[in-house]
């Protein structure tokens, strides 16, 4: 990993984290994305070297880390091997309930983030809907008031290991369009509690990342607790704004881990693979897009910790945050490509989990936004370009 100036706490974070991941091999991830069974063994070891509650408040179980060093354990995880699987089976136990820590009521924190911290409670995060998906202006699923709460009906949509999950975060609309001076003035967030008899959760089938599930969710009336709402009515849509940063960030890191397994795989077959008598890492035609691919990963890597610095320092970082998840995403994308090619026809086996990394790091240059929604965002609040949607 290219480390830029880790600090004595910070490198022995990771090598904590890698002594871990270590014990969980290639087949281990190959068994489990094969079989679609969720890697609860590797959870585990997570949350007992303390790992999921490390962006937590000491109060509530956690021990209060920086973006950054969280940042730099997700990378950790994924460049072990365990990829987006890996990072995804703890990512939402780390960040998914940060409107809480920010917007939540003191009861609702004291109820849900020590046992999110502790791995005794799954959770999944829901925002996206089938016909609303970057523009959360259309979301449907509405709570309606009821006495001592919400009932909440509606569909929503990959919605991360809902299927092992007891909670999820839930946006929904409180007020109906028209009612309130902007749509998204009229969205409130809750945490819900699963209900067997009132919610229906089934698995999306996908391409990748196939032991932690995506799910679809269909809410019929399932009750929501009064102090489960999570700051004020029809804040919801802004008490999400908090943590969007951070993610991006998060998901930079991991897409830099993906990349750098994979180019540490595509060295190693090149130092090794002899075609035509010569090694074919002796081929410009190979050599090149792999060193290609090692420095674009070292300036997404840098720009991901220049971002996280920022954030961690109180600092504007859309800028920043926004640029990392774009390089990252590209800068993965292209390592994991050209692995595979370098590995040639060998590229598709399972052995060699280069297929494995190629399926699931293309999710990252979509989730959690869009190359093309970030573009907007540089174009408009960065550059001064005119609204371009």
């Amino acid at each position: 990993m290219f480390d830029l100036d880790l600090n004595d706490t910070q490198q022995a974070l990771v090598d904590s984290v890698k002594k871990v991941c270590s014990k969980f091999d290639d087949q281990y991830w190959t068994k489990h994305e094969q079989s679609g069974e969720f890697p609860f063994a590797f959870f585990d070891a997570m949350a007992e070297l303390g790992i999921l509650g490390m962006a937590t408040p000491e109060a509530y179980g956690g021990s209060a880390c920086s973006i950054e060093d969280t940042a730099l354990v997700l990378e950790a995880v994924a460049a072990s091997g365990a990829g987006i699987n890996g990072c995804s089976t703890i990512h939402l136990s780390m960040f998914g309930f940060h409107p809480v820590i920010c917007h939540g009521s003191e009861a609702l924190k004291q109820k849900y983030l020590p046992r999110i911290a502790s791995g005794d409670l799954h959770v999944s995060f829901s925002v996206t809907e089938p016909d609303a998906g970057s523009d959360t202006s259309k979301i449907t699923t509405k709570a309606v008031k009821t006495d001592g709460g919400w009932l909440l009906s509606g569909r929503k949509v990959w919605l991360t290991k809902a299927h092992i999950s007891k909670s999820a975060l839930v946006l929904a609309r409180t007020s109906a369009v028209g009612e309130t001076k902007r749509p998204i003035d009229g969205l409130s967030l809750f945490v819900v509690d699963f209900d067997d008899k009132t919610t229906d959760i089934s698995l999306i089938p996908k391409m990748g990342r196939r032991c932690v599930g995506s799910c679809e969710v269909v809410f019929d009336n399932t009750f929501i607790p009064e102090e489960n709402l999570v700051g004020e009515i029809g804040k919801g849509f802004y008490n999400l704004l908090d943590g969007l940063n951070p993610e991006r960030v998060f998901v930079a890191a991991e897409g830099v881990g993906v990349g750098r397994v994979a180019l540490e795989r595509g060295v190693r077959y090149a130092n090794e693979r002899s075609v035509f008598g010569r090694l074919i890492g002796q081929n410009q035609g190979v050599q090149h897009p792999l060193a290609d691919a090692h420095m674009q990963l070292n300036a997404a890597h840098t720009m991901y910790r220049v971002a996280a610095r920022l954030y961690d320092q109180g600092k504007p970082c859309g800028e920043e945050a926004n640029t990392a998840k774009f390089l990252a995403g590209r800068a993965a994308n292209y390592a994991v490509d050209r692995a595979f090619q370098t590995h040639g026809g060998m590229g598709m086996a399972v052995e060699y989990q280069i297929e494995r990394w190629y399926r699931e790091i293309r999710l990252i240059r979509i989730a959690p936004v869009s190359e093309e929604q970030i573009m907007n965002y540089i174009g408009e609040k960065v550059l001064g370009l005119p609204r371009s949607y």
